[in-house]
């Protein structure tokens, strides 16, 4: 068969990046090497990540939260085999919309690895081999779970995010390696289900890739939920010892310390997946990290072979890599699409949520671009109180001279929704005083947001 677009990869990037394709008129086919489309996020990431974390989340309200709402309940406890399986459920309703999404836009499905034979020839290695040819290739491969030497997974009790969500009991004492998103997150649930979590973070604060405030509270926030935090650490080794597990780290006077738990989480981020496309056939350059190098257009070096996602350089999320996807599509059909990287939001799904787009305050610091802050405190938000949603903030960084707004942080309720508010403002150029005087709803979360705006502009909040 012969195709005018062949994506590899049937992640939120790759099927996105298919379905514009197809709706803009090229013969397109996809290749996925395991039996489900989706992917990581659809299968062993965002999807479930999510679905166990409102389970748990659920939980942990009936057992500390329903009382003060004056719904009392007798006995709760965790029915965990139920909460895998509504799991398991909602990965199998998702990948099911990705298949009829495929079946409706007319894209041929191959279930295989599939590997350049050159530039226009793509072998499939599945029940059967077979080869199509194609004028263009998006690759869309994204990454898997990362780890350093000394702390190697065996699946049992050294596991990565994909056991962490198929685990068939609760862990006592769930250590985790690593204090961004992916291990907060598989924490929140199991520190909910009653588990003991210990952080060990290299660095000096968690999530430290967004706003050091940020990262402030929300370690304030996990720690009232029973997290234990070691900052500054080292890991030096992780040893499974049958029904235990042990590890090694070295403190910042360097000093060897160990924590014994039933299982360990090995969570220090992700690496490009590129295994067995083949790329040494067709030339395609990848650079120190393992990422595939592409230009401004996400074009490689080879002419007519695309990549976008994980694979690529740039924050390793779902959402850049479907932007990534349509983007290549509409190039391809000569069109002029556009995408600005500097405004993907970021989130941490903990509750309170995460979220963040634009600058850090250290950054505007460090390229010395004069800037004035607003912050308002969720805790004086009459619909915070109502939820009993009152910690966190939210903070709007604006340019001092122009009041261009900069950069948004949030640790709030809802705050993976209210980003957006930001991002559109931010896309459109806009400045403190235009999201302050525009009329939010009330009583909502979203007024915070306009709260900050005022603290920026004018450093008048009405209601702090």
């Amino acid at each position: 068969m012969s195709y005018d677009v062949t994506v590899i990869g049937s992640g939120p990037g790759g099927y996105v990046a298919a379905i514009r394709c197809a709706q803009l008129g090229f013969k397109t086919a996809i290749i996925e090497k395991y039996n489900t489309l989706g992917g990581t996020c659809l299968n062993v990431g965002c999807i479930p990540s999510k679905a166990l974390l409102d389970s748990s989340e659920h939980f942990h309200n009936a057992l500390h939260n329903f009382k003060e709402h004056g719904i009392d309940t007798k006995e709760v406890k965790v029915n965990f085999k139920q909460m895998i399986d509504r799991k398991n459920k909602v990965i199998s309703q998702t990948c099911d919309g990705v298949k009829f999404l495929m079946d409706k836009n007319n894209i041929d499905v191959y279930t295989g690895v599939g590997s350049f034979v050159d530039k226009n020839t793509i072998e499939i290695k599945g029940k059967k081999k077979e080869k199509i040819t194609t004028k263009n290739t998006i690759i869309a491969t994204g990454s898997k779970p990362n780890y350093f030497p000394g702390m190697e997974p065996d699946k049992k009790r050294i596991i990565t995010s994909t056991e962490a969500l198929e685990l068939s009991e609760i862990p006592k004492h769930l250590i985790v390696i690593g204090g961004g998103v992916i291990g907060l997150e598989l924490g929140s649930v199991y520190a909910r289900l009653g588990a003991e979590v210990s952080v060990i973070e290299f660095a000096d604060s968690i999530i430290s890739s967004m706003d050091k405030s940020c990262g402030k509270e929300l370690t304030k926030i996990l720690k009232k939920e029973g997290f234990k935090f070691y900052l500054n650490h080292a890991v030096q080794r992780v040893a499974n010892n049958g029904k235990t597990v042990s590890v090694v780290a070295k403190n910042k006077k360097q000093e060897e310390v160990t924590f014994e738990g039933d299982y360990c989480l090995v969570s220090v981020g992700r690496k490009p997946y590129t295994d067995g496309l083949g790329l040494e056939n067709v030339g395609v350059k990848i650079d120190e990290r393992g990422r595939i190098e592409v230009d401004g257009q996400l074009k490689t070096n080879v002419d007519g072979i695309y990549a976008i996602g994980d694979v690529v350089k740039g924050a390793m999320l779902a959402h850049k890599a479907e932007e990534e996807g349509v983007y290549v599509a509409e190039l391809l059909a000569g069109q002029k699409p556009h995408i600005n990287h500097h405004l993907i939001p970021g989130v941490v799904y903990t509750w309170p949520e995460v979220a963040a787009v634009g600058y850090t305050e250290e950054q505007l610091k460090e390229k010395g671009i004069e800037y004035k802050s607003g912050q308002f405190s969720m805790r004086a938000l009459g619909r915070s109180r109502a939820s009993m949603d009152t910690a966190g903030f939210i903070k709007v960084l604006a340019d001092k001279n122009t009041d261009e707004v900069l950069g948004v942080h949030m640790v709030c309720a809802r705050a993976a929704d209210l980003i957006m508010e930001a991002v559109t403002a931010m896309e459109y150029r806009a400045s403190a005083e235009d999201i302050a005087r525009i009329c939010h709803p009330h009583p909502t979360y979203s007024e915070g947001f306009k709260e900050a705006a005022l603290g920026a502009t004018e450093n008048r909040p009405l209601h702090s």
